[in-house]
């Protein structure tokens, strides 16, 4: 019995050590790998993307999650770039363009107690806006290749941590602005079709009337959905609106106005037509009249009246490999169209880039990922190399825009080609040599008669005949008549109507002090 009792607490001892010893050691080495994960935690980069998920987008997650993903195997394996030890680790959510955006960025917080070190995305205004805030009261990097509204140009309040690696909307307002100061134009009439959803051309739009507003242009405008009526409806505003119009819809429609302005005689040189096509894509505003229908020849006499606005290309060698692995990632997430490397493909491709940068900075300069506005100052006021060429941030935290001009150069054959470039950081538009300008003969600003008119249309009233001086004083003589008659018959009626006025004061009177009574009355009793 005492063999029992003393071989069970043997047992019960060297288990007991055993635990101890698996413990202390647990201990020792958890303590280890404790801080091993705190330091691979303090040099991990977690990105939140911000995108929708829906590819009826330009910039939907499965269009330019490859073009992000191929900025991080570039930096890796550069091997100088990114900060040694350091990470990125991409998360992505999709913003559905709308209040998934911050939902998503909260739950990343709240719920998976992780906090993202830079934000991408997103790129719908409305999403970005309350995400934009929030980033910045929680000191967090925000950088996107959308957002290009004119209310995120206030960069001094709640937008304090974003950067836009595209061009807003009033950098191009400020290359039409140069364009119009070189023809000496001042009146413009913007007209955009309105969706009701992004509403990529009303925002368009605004950021130029921004401009022009700033430079006291003066600017009328007028806004279509594709209904019915929709071409006429353009034609008779242009019509009784300005002679140089600023347009951005869709491709389509575009196409359809122009005809409609050429069958209304609209496209000899009376008028200035300018396109805006956005996002290099061919979603909005693409300048090609061919369609291969029966209107083409007629749609081709119509686009040599019309200039179509584009963001500006730079091509290198690297870029055309870019392309193709963008294209043939997207194609097997069964995305089959042209526009698989637009500009938010490219935006968000820079963002990494311009993200890492900002970081070395202020890594060398002592701080660490967590100094969220430290960062985004790096990325404001600089230069550096993007995927398609240089991209220039100014001292806003927004990229500089440089656009490209395109006309029909030959009306013959219909052949379109680049007449101008605008550089955004210099200011200066360049036109190409050996250009004819369409409008230079034919148009000119008259300020003190409301719309830009033809100067070489024939005066066929330049002098008064004998005919017209007869009827301007027989009708003078008629008007100092009716004159006369409407004095007196004022007079006479004006009598009659103050002494009813007094008879109408008086049962007022009478009728307001019946209602105070009648109202005491009903106080007294209650």
């Amino acid at each position: 019995m005492p063999s029992f009792f003393f071989l069970s607490f043997f047992t019960c001892s060297l288990v007991a050590w055993l635990l101890l010893a698996k413990s202390t050691s647990g201990g020792g080495g958890g303590s280890s790998s404790a801080g091993a994960a705190a330091a691979e935690e303090e040099k991990a980069l977690r990105v939140l993307v911000l995108l929708p998920k829906d590819n009826s987008y330009l910039f939907s997650l499965d269009r330019v999650r490859p073009a992000i993903e191929y900025a991080v195997r570039s930096l890796e394996a550069n091997g100088t770039l990114l900060p040694a030890g350091y990470k990125l680790r991409l998360f992505y959510e999709d913003s559905d363009c709308g209040n998934w955006a911050l939902f998503s960025l909260v739950d990343m917080v709240a719920l998976k107690r992780q906090w993202p070190d830079l934000l991408l995305g997103p790129v719908c205004e409305y999403a970005a806006a309350p995400v934009a805030r929030l980033a910045s009261h929680w000191n967090l990097p925000m950088i996107s290749a959308g957002t290009l509204a004119s209310a995120f140009n206030a960069k001094t309040g709640e937008y304090s941590h974003l950067t836009r690696v595209s061009p807003a909307y009033s950098k191009m307002g400020e290359m039409f602005l140069a364009l119009f100061r070189r023809h000496q134009w001042t009146r413009v009439m913007l007209v955009y079709q309105e969706d009701k959803e992004q509403r990529n051309c009303f925002f368009a739009v605004e950021g130029v009337h921004a401009v022009f507003r700033d430079a006291a242009f003066h600017i009328e405008d007028f806004a279509f959905d594709q209904g019915v009526k929709y071409v006429d409806d353009v034609v008779r505003a242009v019509q009784g609106g300005e002679r140089v119009v600023i347009m951005c819809a869709s491709s389509d429609a575009i196409r359809n106005i122009m005809l409609a302005a050429h069958r209304q005689g609209m496209t000899n040189g009376d008028y200035a037509f300018f396109n805006i096509e956005l996002f290099n894509s061919s979603s909005y505003g693409n300048g090609s009249w061919k369609r291969g229908d029966k209107y083409d020849l007629e749609a081709k006499q119509a686009y040599s009246s019309l200039q179509t606005v584009t963001l500006l290309r730079t091509v290198k060698p690297e870029f055309e490999k870019f392309a193709m692995e963008v294209k043939s990632s997207a194609q097997k997430q069964g995305i089959n169209d042209d526009d698989y490397v637009n500009m938010f493909v490219e935006g968000f491709h820079d963002a990494i880039i311009l993200y890492i940068l900002a970081l070395r900075e202020v890594l060398k300069n002592g701080f660490t990922k967590k100094d969220g506005e430290k960062i985004v100052h790096q990325t404001w006021n600089r230069t550096y190399e993007g995927i398609a060429g240089p991209v220039s941030i100014d001292a806003n935290g927004d990229r500089y825009g440089d656009f490209s001009l395109i006309a029909m150069t030959d009306p013959e054959t219909g052949t379109q080609q680049v007449i101008g470039n605008y550089y955004g950081k210099q200011g200066r538009l360049e036109m190409l040599p050996n250009i004819n300008d369409f409008w230079e003969p034919k148009l000119r600003i008259d300020d003190n008669r409301g719309t830009e008119h033809p100067s070489n249309t024939p005066c066929k009233s330049c002098g008064l005949g004998e005919s017209a001086v007869t009827g301007i004083v027989v009708g003078a003589l008629l008007g100092a008549g009716l004159l006369m008659a409407f004095y007196f018959f004022r007079k006479k009626y004006k009598i009659t109507i103050e002494r009813r006025s007094q008879l109408e004061e008086y049962n007022i009177g009478k009728h307001r002090q019946l209602r105070e009574d009648s109202i005491r009355s009903h106080f007294s009793a209650a």
